[in-house]
């Protein structure tokens, strides 16, 4: 049987934010410059609100400016591309953030694109993933980001290029995780493949992978039996799932009690991949605020 290791994202959330603050201090005091994250949430959503929360409490404490933007559930679209404009234009802001999901009065794919894509630290804008998958990538989403940062960790006794060779599947095809994920693991020399809630063989096809990556928003959909012995398992999805005794617990996409023994390593869900999601944003503005230089 094989001993499989937890990746601890919260551990490895804390190691990157640690440089992350060195690396802001230094931008700070030679280059006087002081990485400013603006954050939009418009409307009334508890679970937005606890995130943007965090987000800013995280981004204070690595020595950045936060700037936060509640705005009321009436704002139009007009009014919100307004807001954006005026942040686009204001050099103390060097990351935008819009919080999702939007009222539905508001179209998603106006409001991402019309973010300046210097500023783009969710990675979604239209020209950022068109760099992406050109291979010139500057800003990438945050997940897909923290996610390849825990794989080459994973390898990285492999060397410089630790991925190279390996074949990843990837479980899911969305805009935000499964195809930016995708781009950059063939940038790394992995063989590919994409499959989905559709695919036939599925299960067949998971099994030959080094490494899975699971983002298809389906509780526990992966199983056990799907996985490689040896394989490493990123398991992106949070899923509530409903408990005997009504209450909910939180799982991922992948049964990870059923890959116990046979993956090499996993991402527990929660405190694997989601603690990387909000440090791979402040990653994301150092970098938009060092490109200004």
């Amino acid at each position: 049987m094989t001993e499989t290791k937890i990746i601890d994202g919260k551990v490895f959330s804390e190691r990157l934010r640690a440089d992350i603050a060195t690396r802001v201090a230094a931008l700070k005091q030679e280059k006087n410059i002081t990485p400013g994250l603006a954050v939009i949430l418009v409307g009334v959503d508890p679970a937005s609100e606890i995130y943007v929360r965090n987000k800013a409490k995280q981004t204070l404490e690595v020595g950045m400016n936060s700037y936060e933007f509640k705005l009321p559930d009436t704002t139009t679209e007009e009014e919100l591309l307004a807001k954006i404009d005026e942040l686009n234009a204001d050099p103390k802001v060097h990351g935008i953030l819009v919080q999702l999901p939007l009222p539905k009065h508001i179209k998603e794919h106006a409001v991402i694109n019309r973010i300046n894509p210097d500023k783009d630290v969710d990675g979604f804008n239209v020209v950022n993933a068109g760099l992406i998958a050109t291979g010139q990538a500057r800003l990438v989403p945050c997940t897909p980001l923290g996610c390849m940062m825990m794989l080459k960790d994973q390898f990285a006794s492999r060397g410089a290029k630790p991925l190279m060779g390996l074949h990843a599947v990837i479980v899911g095809r969305s805009n935000i995780v499964g195809k930016p994920m995708a781009q950059l693991l063939l940038k790394e020399d992995c063989t590919v493949t994409i499959v989905h809630s559709k695919t036939v063989d599925l299960p067949e096809l998971v099994k030959m992978a080094d490494i899975v990556v699971a983002a298809v928003g389906k509780a526990e959909m992966v199983r056990g039996d799907w996985i490689k012995k040896g394989a490493v398992v990123i398991d992106v999805g949070i899923n509530r799932q409903a408990l005997p005794d009504g209450k909910t617990k939180l799982v991922g996409d992948v049964a990870t009690k059923e890959c116990m023994g046979i993956a090499s390593a996993i991402t527990p869900v929660p405190g694997g991949v989601g603690p990387m999601t909000i440090a791979c944003l402040l990653e994301n503005t150092y970098q938009a605020a060092k490109a200004t230089i």
